[in-house]
Formats: C-alpha cells, structure tokens, sequence
C-alpha cells in the first residue's frame, strides 16, 4: 500500500494568520476547543494537523471537508464512507500525519520530542523482557522513546487507545499480535531529537512511503 507522510512544524510569529486562515475551515466544536487551550503551541499543533488532513487528501485527489470529521469512541478522527485512512500525532514543535488508500487497513502514527524523562515511572506498563531491554541499555532513554512510539503507534492502529494495556503485548521483529490480529511497526526518520513510528495491519514497503515537509506558510493565504 501506498503511504503518505506529511509533518510541519510550528511557528509561533505564524499563529494569527494560521488561525485566520484555518479556523474557518474546522467545525465550531473544533474551534472552540482550539479557544480552550492557554498555550498557543497546542492550539497551532491541533490546527495544523487538521490542515495537514485537508493537504493529505490532495495527494490523493480527494478534497475533504473538515468541518464533516467523524470521532470514533476513542476520540480518533476519521471521514465517515472514505476509503482514505489516517492519523495525526504531534509532540515538541513537530506535527505529523500519516495517511493512505485501502480498506480498515489500520494505521496509526507516534512521535515524541526527546527530553529528560523519569524512565523508571514507566516500569509497571513494560513486560520483563522491554524492562530488561530498556533499562539494560547503554542508552536507556533513547531505548524508552523507540518502546513508547511504537506501542502507542501500534494501539493507535488498533483504534482502541489505551483501553489496551501496554504491557499486554510484546513487540517482535517489528511485529505483535493484538485481538487475533497481526500489527506491524517501522521507524521514520523525520527530525533530529525525535523518534517517530508508524503500524499498521498490512506490511509497509518502506519504497511506497513518501514523506514530505510542509512548510506552515502553505496554508497562510494572502
């Protein structure tokens, strides 16, 4: 399958005409949770990765109306009778989708910024061989943030979020098994100081993933 990843960064000098330009696009109930958050990172953050849906659908000739955005009961996103699948995840400055064309292929997308984090508060949601894996490394903080965004990439995939414990399954040759069925997870390699995993039910060609950077100004019109 043929999978399109398109990530953006923000700019806070950029947040009024990106609000200008955008909000409209996006439902009132949308707007007025974006209204609700007191840092302007996460209002730009959630903003773009709406915009990026509507620059996403283009690649696919497909034109979409935001404001028609279903929610499933996990609160992720989806466009009620496509046939288009996708999903969003931001952390730091960075937002990303991910997207393709197929049938309940499952897929779901992970980024975190690496930072300075208390591994050890984690230990209670890792089985014995990711606690030994982790906390055996050289490296034990970069080893965390490769576990976390491919579980958290994979539960995404599921569509069932965290309603799944994350140290109910294992992942294996970038693979697990969740509810009979198969999840497979690859690395993207996006931006430095962060670690990015996309999964999905169907195996990924890492030749029919095609990655771009859309610069924030994109969706800024004059």
């Amino acid at each position: 399958m043929d999978v399109l990843i398109l990530y953006t960064e923000i700019h806070e000098a950029k947040h009024p005409s990106l609000l200008d330009c955008g909000l409209s696009l996006l439902s009132k109930n949308f707007q007025e949770q974006l209204s609700r958050y007191r840092r302007w990172e996460d209002a730009q953050l959630s903003l773009l990765g709406r915009l990026l849906i509507k620059e996403g659908m283009k690649y696919f000739n497909h034109e979409v109306n935001l404001k028609e955005l279903k929610y499933t009961t996990y609160n992720k996103p989806y466009l009620e009778g496509s046939d288009i699948e996708f999903n969003i995840s931001h952390s730091g400055e960075i937002v990303v989708l991910c997207m393709t064309y197929g049938n309940s292929v499952g897929l779901g997308i992970d980024i975190e910024k690496n930072h300075s984090i208390k591994v050890e508060c984690f230990k209670d949601q890792m089985t014995q061989k990711e606690q030994r894996t982790v906390f055996d490394s050289k490296d034990p903080m970069s080893d965390f943030f490769v576990y976390w965004t491919q579980k958290e990439a994979i539960l995404k995939a599921h569509g069932n979020g965290l309603s799944i414990p994350l140290k109910s399954f294992e992942i294996e040759d970038s693979k697990t098994l969740i509810d009979d069925d198969i999840f497979y997870v690859s690395r993207l390699e996006l931006a430095e100081g962060y670690t990015c995993h996309i999964a999905s039910k169907e195996k990924i060609d890492p030749r029919s993933v095609v990655i771009k950077k859309i610069n924030a100004d994109r969706f800024i019109t004059s």
